[in-house]
């Protein structure tokens, strides 16, 4: 069975949300993602930039450990990976402002019959 093609972010990010649901994944998303940040600053701050090198290992190292031993599933990425990495920083965005719960809570809602 394959998967739909998503057009927008908006389509595409309760699929991703869904491939999120485990908050141990979730955790290691916010800190890979906090890693490649913090490479970053030092690449910029140091004027460096060798600390560039490990970012996609920090960023998707834990990711993907999130998904293939935490949540046993493959990540969206290699099926779209743009739209995969702007929903990272996004998911990270909702983790820091502590709204990441209401989107879940959203998914796991029984769907709204509309008459």
């Amino acid at each position: 069975m394959s998967q739909p093609e998503y057009r927008t972010l908006r389509e595409f990010w309760p699929y991703y949300l869904s491939e999120h649901l485990n908050p141990l994944n979730r955790a290691l998303h916010v800190v890979g993602s906090l890693g490649v940040l913090t490479l970053i600053g030092l690449a910029i701050g140091l004027r460096d930039p060798r600390y560039l090198i490990p970012t996609p290992f920090v960023g998707y190292g834990f990711a993907w450990v999130g998904h293939f031993v935490v949540e046993k599933n493959r990540p969206a990425t290699f099926k779209y990976p743009l739209k995969s990495f702007l929903c990272d920083w996004i998911m990270l965005a909702k983790i820091l402002t502590f709204r990441i719960g209401r989107d879940i809570a959203e998914l796991e809602a029984p769907a709204k019959v509309v008459a």
